[in-house]
């Protein structure tokens, strides 16, 4: 279980004092995750989800708990942070910046088909619309700048071949920023474990603990790189009809620029490269925590290298 910051029932009982939510009955450690610490909380007036903030400091909270605030009430069926009686989203707890957001119904479907690619491609082109009159601005937090930084770091775990490959696509990637395509909002982290279906339906898509501002094309790779496999276990190739669903019902609702088109390979590998790094740099350079869970670097090391392959043919719809 991903814990770094234990909570108690009595502390967290103490703690609702600040709300307006009634008494607690049940407090149970979420088991996913490694960035932050992450309760489900019911009261007796709901569920909700409590978050520890391991790493992000109480200065920069204010441009997520916003962001899900301000698309929860564009209709974006996201978690919607809860205010204290004070009227803050973020207080402390043991000593870390805490939130309560929303519980949202359903689970998350690890083997998508096409209706569930479709789906995630409708709601993610809403939620970028949607993110256009958000006022507030951080630059994508695992964006180029954060890749400059850790390549070097986790360099020296790799051998020969993974290093070469790493090298040869920062300087691919230093070649291209693409400062024309549309930006705006990212969630950045979009994967199948971040999203939930109930009765068929997308239901919620949290953990917008990654967003910043960005290309929006960058969020859509990062989508397709994940939900849009043959089979995430054992063929990293994609399905072209996942990719088609996927792309086909985001371009219904936001259609692609041509500039766009033409980026759409570069942003894949682009995707590939951040969770390539962030996998390595959480399997090496580990923090203390309680049975920490960290991702297979391999996974995205395949991922970016059948991407960034001379044969690769990037599929495209819309």
């Amino acid at each position: 279980m991903s814990v770094f910051t234990p909570v108690s029932e009595s502390q967290l009982a103490g703690w609702l004092k600040r709300y307006s939510l009634g008494a607690l009955v049940k407090l149970e450690p979420i088991a996913a995750g490694i960035e932050n610490t992450n309760y489900f909380v019911t009261t007796a007036q709901g569920a909700y989800v409590l978050t520890l903030f391991e790493k992000l400091t109480a200065k920069e909270l204010p441009f997520y708990l916003n962001l899900m605030a301000h698309l929860a009430r564009h209709g974006i069926p996201c978690p919607a942070p809860i205010a204290d009686l004070d009227d803050q989203y973020l207080g402390e707890l043991n000593g870390k910046p805490a939130a309560l957001v929303t519980r949202l119904p359903g689970k998350s479907v690890m083997k998508p088909g096409r209706g569930e690619c479709a789906q995630l491609g409708a709601l993610l082109a809403r939620m970028h619309l949607a993110g256009r009159s958000y006022p507030g601005f951080l630059e994508n937090p695992r964006g180029p700048r954060w890749w400059k930084e850790t390549a070097p770091r986790v360099r020296p775990f790799l051998d020969a071949g993974r290093q070469a490959l790493l090298d040869a696509e920062m300087a691919f990637q230093g070649l291209h920023r693409f400062p024309d395509l549309p930006r705006g909002p990212v969630h950045g982290d979009l994967f199948r474990d971040n999203a939930l279906f109930d009765a068929g339906r997308l239901s919620a898509v949290f953990d917008y603990y990654f967003a910043g501002v960005d290309v929006l094309l960058f969020d859509v790779a990062v989508c397709a790189n994940d939900w849009c496999l043959v089979d995430a276990a054992r063929d990293r190739r994609f399905d072209p009809e996942l990719v088609n669903a996927f792309l086909s019902e985001y371009a219904a609702v936001r259609p692609f620029t041509p500039a766009e088109r033409e980026a759409w390979p570069t942003l894949l590998r682009a995707a590939a490269l951040r969770f390539w790094l962030s996998r390595l740099y959480d399997f090496h350079l580990p923090r203390p925590g309680e049975l920490v869970h960290a991702h297979d670097p391999e996974h995205f090391r395949e991922i970016l290298a059948l991407r960034a392959s001379p044969g690769f043919a990037a599929p495209w719809a819309g």
